[in-house]
């Protein structure tokens, strides 16, 4: 995420606000967000006392939250945020979980799969965690990569005893009756 708020010359006259993919302007108390985003002085939004600026409509006075991931909060002042997440509106794409950010939400990769670009798009792309060397397989196992994660398998001849592959014993029963002089 590009933090445009940082950039120069900076893309709102008052207050900036980042968001995820972009950014939202709003003015300091005293002043109204006009609609090409410059800052007017509004003495009745000085009045409201609005965390984020406001809006007059038909002379009546509105606080506002510079992002749809925000309401007013219950003192019609301040905003509080949404969570996206557990609303459940929120459909992120495959392998990937919603997280909630202030004002927004992010599709994150799950574990064992990171972000790259492949095929002109982002995607969690599975990590290899056996070609990387990151496993915990030990030296008489083979590691067999999972989609997310991996698994070891014991080698011929070895098995497991819960947390690591140890030698099976060769044991040889010799049939009754047969006794070597």
């Amino acid at each position: 995420d590009l933090n445009e708020c940082g950039l120069k010359p900076r893309p709102c006259k008052h207050r900036c606000m980042n968001t995820y993919g972009s950014y939202k302007c709003y003015c300091l108390n005293g002043y109204m967000l006009m609609p090409d985003g410059t800052c007017s002085n509004a003495l009745s939004c000085l009045m409201a006392n609005c965390q984020y600026g406001c809006d007059v409509l038909k002379g009546e006075v509105r606080c506002r939250c510079p992002s749809p991931g925000l309401q007013l909060g219950p003192d019609g002042r301040t905003c509080v945020d949404i969570d996206e997440c557990a609303t459940g509106r929120v459909l992120c794409p495959r392998f990937r979980h919603c997280v909630n950010t202030f004002g927004s939400y992010i599709c994150r990769c799950h574990k064992g799969f990171d972000l790259m670009y492949i095929g002109g798009k982002y995607q969690c792309h599975d990590i290899d965690e056996c070609f990387l060397g990151h496993h915990q397989c030990g030296s008489f196992s083979h590691c067999y990569n999972t989609p997310g994660s991996y698994k070891c398998k014991c080698k011929e001849g070895y098995r497991d005893n819960g947390t690591n592959c140890i030698l099976i014993p060769i044991v040889t029963i010799e049939p009754p009756g047969l006794y070597h002089i």
